[in-house]
């Protein structure tokens, strides 16, 4: 069994089969899916988790009432996705790391991982996160891991899991491909980022949480093992993280 630790299954890129592309996960062997910022759909399928969050693209409009307005809900598993992403620059990098910090203070209040989304932003992403995030002693996920050996080594220390998406898959991932080798087997999570990135063989199309088969596969090919392994560590993992909650939110826990 397999857990894809990160999709967007609310995308418009599903609208014409949703059902059906949950189902077919169940039938590959994908016992969970977690359903990005979309508590709404995970309430409506047993096998979806969710979380919460404002993605770097949406800084600028983004609510954080709407954010603390979900801690509490028995499906939330942490809040995501945050970060920094300096590629497109939607919004304004100074307004990215403004909710940036303000959402890991809300993850904080709540005990709660934080799933981070970090493109060409790697050293203020790591800057913020050891001054404000490893402080707490929680956990997060580095959510479709795009960086190298030495990236992977800092976001371990700092208390992180690996997630790796079909990137890994790409012929010319050669970086990713290495942290992959090097990542602690306790340490590593697998995901599709669906509709996004889908993993060799499918690469082109659309991706689909039953996919993530392909992606786990890859990571057993580099390490050496089979694909039973991963499944079940990552298993383990996900389960290990998230029970990990350490709640400290009370009702008069507000975002400033």
């Amino acid at each position: 069994m397999l857990i894809d630790s990160h999709c967007h299954l609310d995308s418009e890129d599903f609208a014409a089969d949703r059902d059906e592309v949950i189902r077919r996960a169940l039938d590959a062997g994908v016992e969970t899916m977690v359903a990005v910022d979309c508590l709404d759909l995970a309430d409506r399928h047993d096998a979806l988790l969710a979380t919460a969050g404002i993605h770097p693209h949406e800084a600028s409009k983004g609510d954080l009432k709407r954010i603390e307005a979900a801690l509490g809900h028995p499906k939330l598993i942490g809040i995501g996705e945050i970060g920094l992403d300096y590629h497109y620059d939607f919004s304004p990098r100074d307004t990215q790391r403004e909710v940036f910090i303000a959402q890991i203070a809300i993850a904080r209040g709540a005990g709660l991982p934080i799933i981070i989304h970090t493109r060409e932003a790697w050293d203020d992403t790591l800057a913020i996160l050891r001054e404000y995030w490893a402080p707490s002693g929680l956990h997060g996920i580095m959510h479709s891991f795009t960086g190298g050996p030495a990236e992977a080594k800092a976001s371990l220390a700092l208390g992180f899991y690996i997630s790796f998406s079909g990137i890994v898959s790409f012929p010319k991932a050669l970086d990713i491909q290495q942290a992959a080798r090097e990542v602690p087997l306790d340490r590593m999570l697998v995901e599709t980022d669906a509709p996004y990135l889908a993993p060799v063989p499918k690469r082109g199309k659309r991706n689909e949480p039953a996919f993530v088969v392909h992606t786990a596969q890859k990571l057993a090919d580099l390490r050496n093992s089979i694909l039973e392994e991963i499944a079940a560590v990552t298993s383990e993992n996900f389960h290990r993280l998230c029970s990990q909650r350490t709640p400290t939110y009370t009702e008069g826990f507000h975002v400033q």
